[in-house]
């Protein structure tokens, strides 16, 4: 699987010099490490696989956030990649998991990642690790019904690109507004 995933981020085209530089720790990371799994929540090993998913209305670009507990800022839906998962997999999980609802890939870009991110978490320093995250771009509307997980979140909302970029720091994904453009550029 580390292959396939290695081909995954061999393929993406950065969209500014820090997804450059996220891409070449992600390919380090993945020449270097026997295992890119999480194994023991919430950390080992550090770091690990995660994938991202955007819920995206077409009309006007906007996209679905949820308010997550433990994250304690809006986020883009997803999850840890399980041992030996395929990460579009994931999304498919995560998808009825957290939001009730079937993932429909957007059909420019498939079951390939769109955007790419090494982060450091957020939280309590004995639980906080390195994610490295594939972002996925899905089709939706507002209009869908969604059943979101009232474990994870607080809430869920559409959030416009103007509005994702006016977000006080520390309240969104702090690499949205970076995707969103890349998204926009095409």
């Amino acid at each position: 699987m580390r292959d396939e995933i290695r081909a995954l981020v061999k393929a993406l085209t950065p969209g500014d010099e820090l997804e450059a530089r996220h891409r070449e720790t992600a390919l380090a990371w993945l020449a270097g490490t026997v295992d890119i799994f999480r194994r023991v929540k919430p950390r080992t090993p550090s770091p690990h696989l995660v994938a991202y998913f955007l819920l995206r209305d077409e009309t006007d670009g906007a996209v679905l956030l949820v308010d997550h507990r433990k994250a304690g800022m809006w986020l883009p839906s997803g999850g840890h990649v399980e041992p030996g998962e395929d990460p579009a997999r994931t999304v498919r999980r995560e998808m009825v998991e957290e939001l009730g609802v079937p993932a429909v890939f957007a059909p420019a870009l498939g079951e390939r990642p769109a955007f790419l991110t090494v982060t450091e978490t957020v939280g309590p320093p004995e639980e906080r690790h390195t994610d490295v995250s594939l972002w996925y771009v899905l089709t939706g509307s507002r209009d869908q019904k969604l059943i979101p997980d009232p474990a994870e979140f607080r809430s869920v909302r559409w959030w416009t690109p103007a509005e994702v970029a006016a977000a006080l720091p520390g309240t969104v994904e702090p690499h949205l507004g970076r995707m969103l453009a890349k998204l926009s550029r095409g």
